[in-house]
């Protein structure tokens, strides 16, 4: 035990009159982390369950439960050290002092929590929703304190500081409700164009998942390219439907143009050699 006192500079026989003057206050301190750690966990999660039960966003209610748990367990760090008997006024300053050099090396992460902040009040987008944003894109799936997670249509995570997501382009999918799917199909010079767009309006309306509002499916001649005549499809659909309808509709569209003989040509140059009198 003299050895421990020697380890915090006390001199022999200390460390045991030092146990036993301030050992009931380090065993109340211990249990006022202990216990009050449990209890902001526990209000935290009773707060979850609250929100969740409001249809609060989700998004908010992350923020919130994180920003909760971080002051309920500062006000439990803050009870526990002034059992020990340290005085809270010098305590205090010596937080607030720490707290600005910690601010100063932590500027970003302070820009991050503004981020946040400013995320949830204007409501760029919400969890669920599939945005493009900082060169990456993916359905939200968290928006924290300090960053914003993404996950991909490959089910990659990506995390993003929140920053740089507040104050920079944000695309997002989801928001207006409709999404405009475009296809672009080519078929051969001399294939009749009045065919294949009745082909592309007839599997239009086949398919439940293409909306009839805003607009209707609009089917146009786009191109004459050096190969092939270019018809663009344009549709409205859910943002969900997206990628299942855009690939869909290319086997269907090659199915179907085969069976009533229109042709999906290939590049090609045709090559005419002249002979000349010698």
């Amino acid at each position: 035990m003299d050895n421990i006192g020697k380890f915090f500079g006390l001199e022999e026989g200390e460390f045991g009159v030092f146990l036993a003057s301030n050992g009931v206050r380090l065993l109340i301190a211990i249990a006022v982390l202990t216990a009050g750690f449990w209890m902001a966990n526990l209000l935290v999660g009773g707060l979850g369950k609250v929100l969740e039960r409001r249809k609060t966003d989700r998004s908010l209610i992350t923020f919130l439960r994180s920003l909760t748990s971080i002051a309920l367990k500062t006000l439990v760090v803050i009870t526990a050290v002034a059992q020990v008997g340290v005085e809270m006024t010098s305590f205090v300053a010596l937080l607030g002092a720490a707290g600005l050099a910690i601010g100063i090396a932590f500027s970003g992460t302070l820009s991050n929590f503004a981020g946040g902040v400013m995320i949830l009040m204007f409501k760029p987008f919400k969890v669920g929703d599939y945005i493009e944003t900082r060169g990456e894109e993916g359905y939200v799936h968290e928006v924290l304190i300090f960053n914003t997670i993404l996950k991909t249509l490959d089910n990659k995570t990506v995390i993003l500081a929140n920053g740089e997501v507040a104050n920079g382009t944000i695309v997002n999918f989801s928001k207006a409700g409709c999404r405009r799917v475009d296809w672009t199909f080519g078929i051969a010079y001399g294939d009749d164009v009045k065919k294949a767009r009745e082909v592309l309006s007839k599997l239009g309306a086949q398919d439940d998942r293409i909306l009839k509002d805003p607009h209707p499916m609009y089917i146009g001649l786009a191109e004459l390219a050096d190969s092939s005549v270019n018809l663009t499809a344009r549709a409205w659909i859910k943002p969900d439907d997206y990628w299942d309808v855009y690939f869909d509709m290319n086997e269907r569209v090659y199915n179907e143009f085969a069976m009533v003989g229109l042709n999906i040509p290939y590049p090609q140059m045709d090559i005419h050699i002249q002979k000349e009198n010698t």
